[in-house]
């Protein structure tokens, strides 16, 4: 009788579908900086070059994201260095700068990824030769780095369940409905389909 059991309770969870509905995700500020320094600010050092490289003579680049909430949006500072000038025989010949920098964006769900519209410089150099290079990253390139597709890392999350726990658990669907900033969280509202074998 018990084995009978344990059986037919073996064959339910081969074929089990759970379907969630209003679930909650939290995701942290440093999360959100990790995904930044994955996908942006991977280079030698941790920085982003807006211009030359680590060997350039004159050179812009950017360093320490650090994200941060305020009321409805999430603000990326970023620390800027630049040598502006003309490079004379492997020097600069010109200014060096050193600005901190800020942007805000807003969440913004689309179906499986988590995005960010609406930039905002809220503070910016007081050099229009810098501003001419950080403008476009702040206001794109930095924006469209901080998406990330959630079910793609749920699924990732969920490679090693069966090791884990003795069931293979598999994300069948996933779809985010809203996003906010609360507190010191992005909140995400999501319906997910999970598959448990």
């Amino acid at each position: 009788m018990c084995r009978r059991a344990l059986s037919l309770c073996t064959f339910l969870f081969t074929i089990f579908v759970i379907p969630t509905h209003a679930t909650e995700v939290h995701i942290s500020a440093q999360a959100l900086e990790r995904t930044l320094q994955t996908q942006l600010f991977n280079g030698p050092d941790g920085r982003y070059y807006l211009r030359g490289d680590a060997k350039s003579a004159c050179y812009v680049y950017a360093e320490k994201p650090r994200i941060t909430f305020n009321q409805d949006r999430v603000v990326v500072h970023v620390h800027t260095r630049a040598k502006l000038g003309t490079g004379v025989y492997g020097n600069c010949v010109g200014v060096s700068l050193t600005r901190d920098v800020d942007v805000s964006v807003l969440p913004d769900a689309q179906s499986e990824t988590i995005g960010f519209r609406d930039a905002r410089i809220d503070r910016l150099s007081n050099s229009r030769e810098l501003n001419f290079l950080l403008e476009p990253f702040l206001e794109h390139q930095l924006p469209q780095q901080l998406k990330v597709n959630a079910a793609t890392l749920m699924r990732q999350l969920l490679t090693k369940s069966a090791e884990t726990t003795g069931y293979a658990i598999t994300l069948d669907n996933l779809k985010i409905h809203s996003m906010i900033v609360q507190n010191n969280l992005l909140v995400l509202d999501v319906d997910t389909i999970l598959s448990v074998r």
